[in-house]
């Protein structure tokens, strides 16, 4: 296991002796998930920071209507949890489950307080700090600053780039497109209606026909 947390750069520069004592005193430790695992649960504490292996899993929210919006998507090398272990308010403000199966690499907070000791490890865990605030500044953008429907248009161009085509295959379903942009599915629905029936986009199952750069 020590030879695996080497290769990651959160690790690299960390002692050998340190990160063996951490295993040893389990406070560091792996854990496997299965999909559809809620992870941790809205309005708990937060005592560990998690690095993903391997898997994907979503930090959603849940309104009292009991609709479901994805705020945040986590890959292999995703850290959870570093932006709450020493804050006041330290519990986590959404449920955090898996949608495949998963595996996590768990770091209690006291070990986290050892590893901070050393300059590079601070670095890379600024650095994680970073990255997830970037990623929930960009959705708080999507949420308030933009429409839907330009949300969606940026959303194809993304993908239009990525697939090198005009026309792009969706990667998930409407439901998880309605959940990553906060809406309720009808709600998207009929914006990919009127864009459809304006001839924005064509729209053949999970195929979208991308028109509006031509206007």
């Amino acid at each position: 296991m020590i030879e695996e947390l080497k290769r990651m750069p959160l690790f690299r520069e960390t002692d050998h002796k340190i990160l063996e004592r951490l295993i040893l005193e389990k406070q560091i430790f792996k854990q496997s998930y299965h999909k559809g695992a809620t992870v941790h649960e809205q309005n708990t504490e937060c005592y560990v920071m998690d690095m993903v292996c391997s898997g994907k899993l979503v930090a959603y929210s849940l309104a009292p209507n009991g609709s479901e919006s994805v705020v945040f998507e986590f890959v292999t090398g995703s850290i959870i949890g570093a932006n709450l272990l020493f804050g006041n308010q330290n519990r986590y403000p959404m449920s955090i489950y898996c949608t495949t199966d998963c595996v996590l690499l768990h770091i209690l907070r006291s070990g986290i307080e050892e590893l901070l000791k050393g300059y590079s490890f601070v670095m890379q865990f600024m650095r994680s700090l970073s990255i997830n605030s970037q990623g929930m500044n960009r959705k708080i953008a999507m949420y308030t600053q933009k429409s839907l429907r330009e949300n969606l248009m940026d959303y194809f161009l993304a993908l239009s780039t990525q697939q090198k085509s005009n026309s792009v295959l969706l990667p998930v379903t409407k439901k998880q497109l309605a959940d990553y942009f906060g809406v309720q599915r009808p709600s998207l629905f009929r914006e990919l209606k009127r864009m459809r029936d304006e001839d924005l986009i064509g729209i053949e199952n999970k195929t979208i026909t991308i028109k509006f750069l031509s206007r």
